[in-house]
């Protein structure tokens, strides 16, 4: 009987972590801290403005988790054929999802600009919702071109060049701080525009991230090298199995996109205003957790669908003992660095007392739960979706989503429990999903070949 092996004691795995993870990372912090400038800018504006910038980015958050399953289908696609380097299909995969993804940008830019008000009533139902539908029309215009952005990125790191898109989206922030600091508060001569300044910002910061992507994939890029007319050649059986990968994550992610959009109805039922920008500031922080998360597990998913593309089987046990590892202290640290910070970041809104009061509740339920979702996230998302099993993480979410997490809220919220007992049901999920996520990644079923 072979001996388990807690730590793998391959140094390339290590090695091919840090060189994928530290700029995956990079790109997320890079995110984060977009989120962050907008959110404090708009913060200084009082608790009305933060309320209101925050549904109409829900838009936008929803176009990201929906494109995510996308590019999910993709990087797990694209990865395994870069082990087995037949580019050609991945040059086939990456133009085909990327007219999906930027036809998904359209019709959401499309429906947000000509819209935007049927959107806003939904979670703001107190006064006048003109300055969130304003600020929703102008940030819908940077959908198409963050979709574009996000596509040719995930291309890049399915061939482990992720570099790119850490370049692109440090530009990003540089351009949209200077701008958000000179539109939202009319510095330097530039009008105050308040929560419209800094959905410009944010457009023009996107268009010139999507400038430099196309620069490196067209003209830089050695490894595929692809030019402008391989987005309009399709290939039938690669459009058949493009949406067979994606379909399960799309799915999933759209459980997700109900989930979200559930949990923000109900919490702006309590206290519109109030609790929608508390659970603003608490949901900017909670980025904060994904930095390294998600870089993380982005990079072992490339890894191990690479290895798998490579028939290197053997391999995945010990890397998979290796990543519940990481990911444990991973959420052990996130869950003391949200509580650290707390106090201090919610201190930078002018939310007034009790929104400030009901951020800080919300941002102690999170740093519980963060542990769970450091550790189940990356055993199914990091793992099992790179070994092929899609499917399970649809069943999976599906079954927490809507036989536990909306009904469980659902009696906090008719018998009047606070605020946080509410949210804590809404994140139970995160904690409950470690239980199969240990027994399906520990079983090692979830090795598959997609082709």
């Amino acid at each position: 009987m072979q001996k388990r092996t807690f730590l793998t004691k391959d140094k390339s795995f290590y090695k091919n972590l840090v060189k994928l993870a530290l700029p995956m990372a990079l790109q997320y912090a890079v995110s984060f801290f977009i989120i962050l400038t907008n959110s404090i800018s708009i913060g200084r504006l009082g608790k009305k403005a933060t309320a209101e910038a925050y549904v109409g980015t829900l838009v936008f958050t929803v176009l990201q988790m929906l494109i995510t399953g996308f590019e999910g289908g993709m990087t797990v696609a694209s990865s395994r054929s870069w082990g087995e380097r037949d580019n050609d299909k991945i040059t086939k995969i990456t133009a085909l999802g990327t007219a999906v993804i930027f036809l998904l940008g359209m019709l959401a830019a499309i429906l947000s600009f000509f819209f935007p008000t049927v959107f806003i009533s939904l979670f703001l139902r107190e006064g006048s919702s003109s300055g969130g539908a304003d600020y929703l029309k102008l940030l819908s215009l940077s959908f198409p071109f963050f979709c574009l952005s996000g596509a040719l990125g995930a291309a890049m790191k399915s061939i482990e060049s992720p570099k790119i898109t850490a370049v692109s989206s440090t530009a990003a922030f540089l351009i949209n701080l200077a701008l958000n600091y000179l539109l939202v508060f009319g510095k330097a001569g530039f009008p105050a525009l308040g929560i419209k300044g800094s959905a410009i910002a944010t457009l023009i910061a996107r268009i010139c991230e999507l400038a430099i992507v196309l620069v490196y994939v067209f003209f830089i890029d050695k490894k595929l090298n692809m030019k402008p007319v391989d987005f309009i050649r399709f290939d039938r059986n690669g459009t058949f199995d493009f949406f067979k990968y994606t379909s399960p994550l799309v799915l999933a992610q759209l459980v997700w996109i109900i989930n979200t959009l559930f949990a923000s109805y109900l919490l702006s039922a309590l206290d519109s205003v109030e609790v929608v920008a508390a659970l603003a500031v608490a949901n900017t922080l909670y980025s904060l957790s994904y930095i390294v998360m998600n870089g993380t597990s982005g990079a072992v998913g490339i890894i191990v669908g690479k290895a798998i593309g490579e028939g290197e089987i053997s391999k995945i046990k010990s890397y998979a003992y290796t990543t519940q590892l990481i990911f444990i202290l991973l959420g052990l640290l996130t869950s003391a660095a949200l509580l650290i910070v707390r106090n201090p970041f919610v201190s930078l809104y002018d939310i007034g007392e009790n929104s400030a009061s009901i951020a800080k509740s919300l941002i102690s339920v999170l740093a519980v739960t963060v542990i769970g979702t450091s550790y189940q996230s990356a055993c199914l998302t990091g793992l099992v979706k790179s070994g092929g099993d899609v499917s399970f993480i649809l069943k999976n979410d599906a079954i927490f989503i809507f036989l536990i997490v909306i009904p469980l809220s659902t009696v906090a919220f008719r018998f009047g429990a606070p605020v946080w007992l509410i949210f804590s049901a809404l994140k139970s999920d995160q904690l409950l999903k470690c239980i199969p996520a240990a027994i399906k990644i520990n079983r090692f079923n979830w090795i598959k070949r997609l082709s």
